[in-house]
C-alpha cells in the first residue's frame, strides 16, 4: 500500500511542476528529487507505459500493475485539479 501512495504523491508532484512551471530545469530537478526520494519504496515509474513495461519485464508483479496505473492516473488528475483551482 505504501508504494502505491508514494507513486501517487510523486506523480502528483511531478505533473504539478510540469503544469505550473514548464521550465525544463525545474522539471529535471523535480524528477531527480522524486527518483532519490522514492527509490526506497518503488522505482518511481510515474507513467503507466513505464509501469506496463516494467511488469512485462518481470520487474514488478503483474498483480501490482493495475494499482500502479491507478495511482499514476489519479495522481496526475489530482495535480491537474490543484493547478486549475489554485492557478495564480
Amino acid at each position: 500500500m505504501q508504494k502505491y501512495f508514494v507513486e501517487f504523491i510523486c506523480t502528483l508532484f511531478f505533473v504539478y511542476i510540469i503544469l505550473a512551471t514548464g521550465n525544463p530545469l525545474a522539471i529535471g530537478g523535480a524528477l531527480a528529487i522524486i527518483l532519490i526520494v522514492s527509490s526506497k519504496y518503488q522505482g518511481g515509474y510515474l507513467n503507466p507505459a513505464v509501469a506496463i513495461t516494467m511488469s512485462s519485464a518481470n520487474k514488478i508483479p503483474s498483480t501490482d500493475l493495475i494499482f500502479f496505473i491507478l495511482a499514476e492516473v489519479f495522481g496526475a488528475l489530482f495535480a491537474l485539479e490543484i493547478y486549475k483551482r489554485y492557478k495564480i
